[in-house]
This record gives C-alpha cells, structure tokens and sequence, in this order.
C-alpha cells in the first residue's frame, strides 16, 4: 500500500455546492487521504464547478483553464460536470474524472479508480442523492457558523433557472435526520446554522405529502444553537404556522430571505412563477404585521424578456414601498437549456446594466436608513475575524446574513466565534460599527 496522493479542493459555486465540497473532504479524509490547502502541491485538484448563469461558467472554466496550464490533474464535480460532462472530457485532456452532482459521496471510490488508471465518468442522469448526518463533512466555513441542507433539487420549473435540470427533483431528509446534523454541529460548539435547500419553504412536501417547515423550526428550538438563519423562502411558503413557529421558537432569527424576482404579475407569469403574481403585496404586508422584527432580503433579476420601462417602474415602486433591509440585483442572464432562453423582446444588455443601476441606486438610501436605525442599540455580534494589524474584530449580528449582507466592525477582545453583546456607534449604506458593551457582558 503506498502513499495515498494528497488533494485539494477548489469550491466555486453556491452555499449549496459548498456542502458538496466539505462531503467529499469528509470522505476523502476519513480514508486517510491527505488534503491540501494549496492547489500547486496537491497531486489532485477536485474542482467544484457552478453553472447557474454564464458568469460563474465563465469563472469555473478560466479556474479549470488555469489549473491545466500547470499540468494538475483535475477532477470536475459540481453542477458544471453534470450540465456539460462530454463538452468538458472533450475540452479538458487534464480531467481525470468527472463527477455529477448526485454522485460526489464515490469520491473515494472515483479517486481509487483514477488511481489504477481509469478516466472515470460518475454522472447520474436524474440526481437522486442527498447526504444526511452519517456521511462524514469537513467544515470549510468559520469556526461558529455552519449550513445545513434539510432539501436537494426543485420541483418548480422557473422559466429563467438551469437548476432542477442539474441537480434533479426536490428530495427532504427527515426531521430526525436533520436534528442529529444540527446536534452533532452544536457540539462542535456552531453558534449559527443556517438552512438551506432550493426552496426551503417548501421542505418535507416530498417526504411527508406536505411542506414541514413549521414542524422541523420547533424541533430545531431544542438543539442548543443561539442562531438559526432561513435563506430561500418563498413568501408563498411563509404560511400562518411557519410564522407561528418562527415567532415561538427563541432561536430561530426573524430573517427572512424571499427570492421574490421581480414584482410584475406579467413578468412574473412568463418567468413561470404566477403563484407569485398576485400575492407580492399583501404577502409582505402580512409577513410585516405577523413579525414586526423581521429582517427582510430579497433579490430581483431586471431585464428579464419582455420587461418593458412600465414593468420596470412597478418594480421600483414595489422596492420604494416595501423598503427591504437587503436587495440583490441581478440582470438576466439567458441560459441555454431554459424556456427563457428562447423568448422574444430580449432586452439589451446596456438597458439591463441601466436598470440594475437605478434600482440599486434606489435601495441604497433605503439600507441606510436601515442600518442607521441600529446606532445606539445593544446587539449580540457572532465575532467572525481579527484584523491582526490593528486588532479590530470583525463579526455579524442576526441583520447580517454571510457573504451577502454587511459587516459589524468592532472595537474590543473576544474569542472568535463567540457571541458578543456590541453596542452600535455607527453605520453606513452596508456596515455596522460599535464596542463591545461589558456591563452587559
């Protein structure tokens, strides 16, 4: 039995592949094979690819491109390995293997193979794998935060999203299942898990015959966590009892993530989400009253085909009223593959940039004034960094969801990945800034 090659794994991608890559890293170690930070020295690189517009293709392929220009041997995983598998073996003498998104829990088994000299093809046509608490993971975000995927793949079929076609039809783990991950992470001492799934609104509808949000929040109340976080609600799955649920489990933070798209009953019927048409309005008017707390994020996409100046100023007027915390702006990117790739009326690409500017430029005094709602409060900061030069931490508090929302900067000592009462000083369009409150400590 000789050395086993060491590895390293390069993620791109969403928080959902991340999981895939801390999987196979969980996998990869518990059979003794050496991982390895840095790319140069590894003998493998397992590239984790995204392919959800062309953007993040554009980033997967230059990483790759990169990658065989030094001679690596490269393994591609992820949701590019299962949308382009032939196009890439073709491309990419490098590649060794390839590995589709319903199959990364046989890393071990593809290495092995590669290793005897095999060019392995592991791709699933129809996904249908979804890891649970038994399958070893190695943790790649900070010490007090972990995501937790209670879902895989969508039902829904929105006309601008590649996504159910590379990672297949939704499938739930069980309650149990999901509880034991989140006990197994509170003993490695997490302080924010935050769930993730296509559409996390609609968890357990494949299992149970029905969505079981509000059922698995309560049993998640009982795991010794302080924060659990939602992304991808749908505001339609935002029903009475998940409400409920929120508001009567302590630690469950009323943030909410509402992948809305776009405001416009026309737009929204050709994206194919017209269950989303009529309710926008009064859905965040009810969510408003129901949890007056609540941090509200959203994303749109502008210049979507079809989307006229009219549709486009329904749009800034929904954002002028509803005032969201948080506000991603995407232009549409056509992808090949989905119904909107074919649509007439394609808008113009400097009319898209055009408009993702002016709704941009609207939100930004929106989450000002947000933010400077904050200075003068007493908030409870997860400290995330320590700038070694100057010693300032670095950290979130429940406003702040990772990578996509702003910082907290504060002034003070304390362990990283603790929680921290902080008392706000001041704020600007997307950061926080205060000191570490001791009296309340």
């Amino acid at each position: 039995m000789g050395n086993k090659p060491t590895i390293a794994v390069s993620h791109l991608g969403c928080e959902k592949n991340r999981i895939d890559s801390e999987h196979m890293l969980g996998l990869l170690a518990q059979s003794g094979y050496p991982i390895d930070n840095t790319e140069e020295l590894a003998d493998y690189v397992i590239v984790n690819t995204c392919s959800f517009i062309e953007s993040a293709r554009q980033e997967s392929v230059r990483t790759l491109v990169e990658l065989a220009e030094n001679q690596k041997k490269i393994i591609i995983s992820g949701c590019m390995a299962q949308h382009f598998q032939e196009e890439l073996l073709a491309e990419l003498p490098e590649a060794v293997a390839i590995v589709g998104t319903g199959d990364y829990q046989n890393i071990v088994d593809v290495i092995q193979r590669v290793e005897a000299g095999e060019r392995v093809k592991a791709v699933s046509a129809q996904p249908t794998f979804i890891a649970d608490e038994n399958i070893p993971r190695y943790r790649t975000t900070t010490e007090g935060v972990a995501y937790l995927r209670v879902a895989e793949g969508c039902d829904y079929r929105c006309a601008f999203c590649i996504i159910p076609h590379l990672r297949g039809n939704q499938r739930s783990r069980s309650i149990e299942s999901i509880v034991a991950e989140a006990q197994q992470l509170a003993e490695q001492g997490v302080k924010e898990l935050i769930l993730i799934s296509q559409i996390t609104t609609n968890y357990g509808v494949d299992l149970y015959g029905e969505p079981k949000l509000a059922e698995l929040l309560r049993a998640l109340g009982k795991v010794d966590i302080p924060w659990i976080r939602i992304h991808y609600a749908y505001p339609t799955g935002l029903t009475d009892k998940v409400i409920e649920a929120m508001r009567e489990t302590p630690n469950i933070l009323p943030y909410l993530d509402l992948p809305l798209q776009h405001s416009h009953p026309d737009i929204l019927k050709s994206m194919n989400r017209p269950w989303q048409g009529k309710v926008n309005d009064e859905i965040i008017d009810r969510i408003k009253l129901a949890l007056p707390s609540a941090v509200m994020r959203t994303t749109f996409i502008v210049g979507f085909p079809g989307e006229t100046e009219e549709h486009f100023q329904h749009l800034l007027q929904f954002v002028e009223k509803h005032e969201f915390d948080h506000v991603g702006v995407f232009t549409f990117s056509p992808e090949e593959g989905t119904k909107a790739y074919d649509l007439e009326n394609q808008v113009p690409e400097d009319i898209k940039e055009e408009r993702r500017n002016r709704l941009m430029e609207l939100q930004q005094p929106i989450a000002a004034r947000k933010n400077e709602a904050e200075v003068g409060k007493l908030v409870p900061v997860l400290i995330e960094q320590e700038n070694p030069s100057t010693g300032e931490l670095i950290g979130r508090s429940p406003r702040f969801a990772p990578e996509v929302d702003g910082l907290v900067y504060v002034e003070g000592s304390a362990d990283l990945g603790s929680i921290v009462p902080v008392r706000i000083t001041s704020a600007d369009v997307y950061d926080l800034y205060g000191e570490i409150d001791i009296r309340k400590a």
